[in-house]
């Protein structure tokens, strides 16, 4: 694939951050699916921590504004339709409306959670949580968890 091509076919593997994908592109050829994936953590890894954090911050708040203006991705919109975050209560929604707020106040970036691994329950107890932690800590915890959503979304993609 040139590298347009390989762009627009995995581009959205990373929350409008196409960088990462054309860093990725650099490194091939690839020999199998796990080299493509590690080519793509390796992108988002070895990147200079602004990029990294900019990268962070692309993704939008769970159940945030975001989804309440219908401007979520197609991945993100379907990732957080299958946690529940479409159907909280009124107690859920400001529960975790609090809990971005308070997040993002203490580390400047949005609290980004593989969703598709938890319940609406299970976030919200992880992230209040999370919110004892270091900067440094969330901000590897963030990363973490994109690695874990690229890995979700280059499955369904190849499937």
């Amino acid at each position: 694939m040139s590298e347009e091509e390989f762009v627009s076919t995995f581009g959205s593997l990373f929350e409008h951050s196409p960088w990462v994908v054309r860093e990725a592109w650099r490194r091939r050829p690839f020999g199998s699916r796990g080299a493509l994936q590690a080519a793509f953590d390796d992108a988002m890894r070895s990147a200079p921590r602004e990029r990294q954090l900019a990268l962070v911050r692309a993704h939008p708040e769970l159940a945030g504004r975001e989804a309440a203006e219908g401007k979520l991705t197609d991945e993100s919109s379907r990732e957080q339709a299958s946690a529940g975050l479409d159907r909280l209560s009124p107690t859920e929604h400001a529960r975790l409306t609090e809990l971005n707020r308070r997040y993002r106040d203490r580390f400047g970036f949005p609290m980004v959670v593989c969703v598709g691994e938890h319940t609406k329950d299970s976030i919200l107890a992880w992230g209040s949580a999370r919110l004892e932690r270091s900067r440094e800590d969330e901000l590897a915890t963030a990363l973490g968890e994109i690695a874990k959503i690229a890995d979700r979304r280059l499955t369904e993609l190849l499937a």
